[in-house]
C-alpha cells in the first residue's frame, strides 16, 4: 500500500470510528485508535483531508464528530440490486400518503449511477423520483420533521422528546427512544416502536400523530433482547400481544381461490382445498381486529368461520348494509 493508499484508508478508518461513537472523540483518542501520531492527526485536519462529513465540535471540547445527515454511505450495487431497491421505493411511494423528498433523493441517486449500464432502468428511476417530488398535494412539513428526528435519534441512540396526538385529540408530551420505524403498507402510514417515558415501557405509536419531535442529548442503547421479528411474528401488520395468539379459520369462495393460493398472507397460513374448489385458510393472529379492512375487501367470497366474535361482528355489519342498501 503506497502512502496515498494508505491516507485513504486512514480516511475511512476514521470515518467508521466516529460513525461508530456518535457522541464524539478527540483528535488525539482517534490517533491512539487508528495507530497514528498526534502529529499526523493535526496534519489531517490542519490541511482538510478530513471526509466532509466529519467537523469539529467547539462546544463539546473540540471532539470530532460525524454528521450523521451527510452522505455517508458509498456502496456499490448490481443491476439486480438497483432493481430491487426500485421496486422498495415504489412501494413506499405508492403506500404512503406523506411526500418524502429523501426516498426521491435516494432513487435519484440510484437513478444516475445506473444510467452509465443501463438506459430504460435508469429513466424510469429518474422518472419515478421526479414523480415523488412532485406529490405536492401530501405534504406535510409536520411529519418529515417528526420522520428525521425519529431516524436521527434512532441512528445516534439520542432519546427524542415529542409531542403526540391520541385519538381523544389530546396531546401528550414523552421521552420516547427509537428501537424500529415500521411501515403498514394498508394503512398508508408508519409506525415508530420504542421505549416510551411515561410509562417506562415499550410502546407503538404512528408517526403521523406525533406533533412534534426534538432528538435530546439523553443517550439511550437498544436492548439486546429486543427482537423485532419475533415481536411482530405474529401481527398482521403493526398490532402485537403479548397474549396467545388467535386462530382464525375463512373459507374462501371457488370464485377467489386461485387469488388466495398466490399469496403467502401470513407466515403462519395454511390452505386446506375443499372437494367444492373453496379454500379454508387458517391462521394465528396475534390481533384479528387488525385484519377486518383485509377480511371485507373479499366481500361475500369470504366467510369467517372462527372465532365466533369475528363471525357476530361481520353478521353486524351485514346487518347495516342492507339497512343501507335494502334487501
Amino acid at each position: 500500500m503506497n502512502q496515498s493508499q494508505q491516507k485513504i484508508h486512514r480516511m475511512a478508518q476514521i470515518e467508521e470510528l466516529l460513525w461508530a461513537h456518535p457522541e464524539g472523540l478527540s483528535p488525539a483518542r482517534i490517533a491512539e485508535r487508528i495507530g497514528i501520531t498526534r502529529g499526523t492527526m493535526s496534519k489531517y485536519m490542519s490541511q482538510g483531508d478530513l471526509p466532509p462529513s466529519i467537523y469539529e465540535d467547539d462546544f463539546d471540547g473540540g471532539k470530532l464528530k460525524v454528521d450523521r445527515e451527510s452522505d455517508l454511505m458509498r456502496v456499490n450495487f448490481s443491476l439486480h440490486e438497483i432493481a430491487a431497491l426500485h421496486i422498495a421505493t415504489r412501494l413506499l411511494a405508492t403506500h404512503m400518503d406523506k411526500h418524502n423528498p429523501h426516498a426521491a433523493s435516494a432513487l435519484r441517486k440510484l437513478g444516475i449511477a445506473l444510467s452509465r449500464l443501463d438506459h430504460n432502468v435508469s429513466q424510469h428511476l429518474l422518472r419515478s423520483a421526479d414523480a415523488m417530488d412532485e406529490a405536492s398535494a401530501y405534504r406535510d412539513p409536520v411529519y418529515l420533521k417528526v420522520l428525521e428526528a425519529l431516524t436521527v435519534g434512532w441512528s445516534s441512540g439520542c432519546k427524542v422528546r415529542i409531542e403526540h396526538q391520541k385519538d381523544d385529540g389530546l396531546v401528550t408530551e414523552y421521552l420516547f427512544a427509537p428501537y424500529f420505524i415500521e411501515p403498514y403498507a394498508p394503512g398508508h402510514s408508519a409506525y415508530v416502536i420504542g421505549h416510551r417515558e411515561p410509562p417506562g415501557a415499550i410502546r407503538t405509536l404512528k408517526i403521523e400523530r406525533i406533533r412534534s419531535a426534538e432528538v435530546t442529548a439523553e443517550r439511550y442503547t437498544i436492548p439486546d433482547e429486543f427482537d423485532v421479528s419475533a415481536l411482530l411474528a405474529d401481527a398482521w401488520g403493526i398490532w402485537y400481544s403479548d397474549d396467545e395468539p388467535v386462530e382464525i379459520t375463512l373459507r374462501f369462495h371457488p370464485r377467489v381461490a386461485r387469488r388466495v393460493r398466490e399469496n403467502r398472507w401470513h407466515r403462519s397460513q395454511s390452505l386446506e382445498e375443499q372437494p367444492d374448489g373453496s379454500i379454508v385458510w387458517r391462521a394465528a393472529i396475534a390481533q384479528p381486529q387488525e385484519m377486518m379492512p383485509w377480511i371485507r375487501g373479499w366481500g361475500a367470497d369470504c366467510e369467517v368461520l372462527v372465532p365466533e366474535e369475528l363471525r357476530q361482528e361481520l353478521q353486524r355489519e351485514a346487518a347495516r348494509l342492507r339497512e343501507i342498501y335494502g334487501e
